[in-house]
């Protein structure tokens, strides 16, 4: 019995470590899909409706399990901040990758289009989540670029 006792301990630790490991593998692949500093950017208040009007574009990279991957992001802005239309197009070449581009890039107009650039946090469009950190970097190089 002493035996049964402690192999079952063992076993949940074992249980347990596994879970551990497994949730924070799963973070670490779904952090990047986080906007870079853009909802910080607005509450500083400073530079948030401050944008040169027109239209932007920016490659964003993100990492997948079949390497890095990109997409690109054109956009038009308003001096408010506001984006009025919206173009990406995935940079994958077959695979899981331009699958999950092409759903990203069906549903990501009607995520962004009409809010403020500085408002944005995409996490996940149409079932693709590693795909909104390549946006989210482009995002964040487009905000850069048209602060006035």
């Amino acid at each position: 019995m002493r035996r049964t006792a402690r192999t079952a301990v063992l076993t949940a630790a074992a249980s347990a470590a596994l879970f551990t490991a497994a949730c924070g593998s799963e973070a670490e692949r779904v952090e990047p899909t986080t906007a870079p500093s853009s909802p910080a950017d607005s509450a500083d208040g400073a530079e948030s409706g401050s944008f040169t009007p027109g239209d932007y574009e920016a490659t964003g990279s993100y990492q997948t399990p079949g390497g890095t991957q990109s997409v690109d992001v054109d956009l038009t802005l308003e001096a408010d901040g506001t984006i009025t239309d919206l173009d990406v197009d995935g940079n994958a070449e077959g695979g899981n990758s331009e699958q999950f581009q092409g759903k990203f890039e069906s549903g990501i107009d009607a995520e962004v289009v009409g809010k403020k650039i500085t408002e944005l946090d995409v996490s996940k469009v149409s079932g693709s989540s590693l795909t909104s950190g390549g946006f989210n970097d482009a995002i964040a190089q487009i905000t850069d670029d048209a602060r006035a």
